[in-house]
């Protein structure tokens, strides 16, 4: 399963920046596997990710803001569903994964 986040390079919002630095970061600091796919210089990704994205998470007026989370091809969600999925520590049923990496340290595993 490879999580893919849809980002917007060059954006002039504030707040998409924000929310993607949020959105990667997060999966930086928690080691969870991902992919960034910048729909500004990939049209067939922007397309797929505009098609891809449930008609009740469409917004009323213009295209979905980036960031937008998928596994594989199944919609996680918004930036928005995931701030809500950390508030409620559920964010790896969020991203559709079983559990959270864990570390090798000195033969045991910890989770991180």
């Amino acid at each position: 399963m490879v999580i893919k986040v849809y980002i917007a390079s060059s954006t002039g919002s504030v707040a998409v920046k924000k929310h993607q630095q949020a959105v990667v970061g997060f999966l930086e600091a928690n080691r969870i596997s991902f992919q960034e796919v910048d729909i500004t210089m990939l049209e067939e990704q922007r397309l797929w990710m505009y098609r891809n994205i449930p008609r009740d998470k469409q917004p009323e007026k213009g295209n979905p803001l980036p960031p937008q989370i998928f596994n594989e091809d199944r919609y996680c969600g918004d930036y928005e569903d995931f701030f809500q999925s950390k508030e409620d520590n559920t964010v790896f049923a969020f991203l559709g994964l079983s559990s959270q990496p864990s570390v090798k340290v000195r033969g045991d595993y910890i989770c991180i």
